[in-house]
């Protein structure tokens, strides 16, 4: 297995105003499967998924988000929105040249998966999400109270605030 983690090739791309680092198997010409990380989480967390996909002919990408690993994390908060985070990903789509891609996202990638294809429906060929089904925003809630309320002050996300 490490002899083939080592062919994932790595590397940084500047788009949206930030350096983001993609790990990539595949040819260059073959359709994208797009995979976005949940949290806390990184580009490792698909090297089994860049692999078995690049065998079956697609191209695997796998960024680390804003904010995680190699990929630049701006100090204010206000830098994390979910506008700015799906402008990183439709970026790094145009970035590659594509048109549409597959994505594929688990936990909070999930979320930033489902956002993507409501503001860029365009650019989404085929979604897949793990973990996270579709929640539209509440606007009398904030996220973080809502998971609060429902999971408690253990639940991770509140936990890592």
């Amino acid at each position: 297995m490490a002899s083939k983690i080592a062919d994932i090739k790595h590397k940084t791309l500047h788009v949206n105003g930030i350096n983001i680092h993609i790990a990539e198997k595949g040819d260059e010409n073959a359709p994208i499967v797009l995979f976005i990380h949940g949290f806390p989480e990184l580009w490792y967390a698909w090297r089994h998924q860049i692999l078995a996909l690049s065998e079956l002919g697609y191209r695997a990408i796998a960024p680390d988000m804003r904010g995680y690993g190699d990929t630049d994390a701006p100090t204010e908060a206000c830098r994390y929105t979910y506008g700015h985070i799906v402008g990183d990903i439709v970026a790094l789509i145009d970035e590659l040249g594509a048109d549409q891609v597959f994505v594929v996202g688990h936990d909070w990638g999930a979320v930033v998966a489902w956002w993507l294809s409501l503001f860029r429906p365009d650019r989404v060929k085929a979604l897949v999400n793990m973990s996270v089904a579709f929640s539209p925003r509440n606007p009398k809630m904030r996220p973080l109270d809502m998971l609060r309320a429902g999971y408690g002050d253990n639940y991770y996300v509140c936990r890592f605030q």
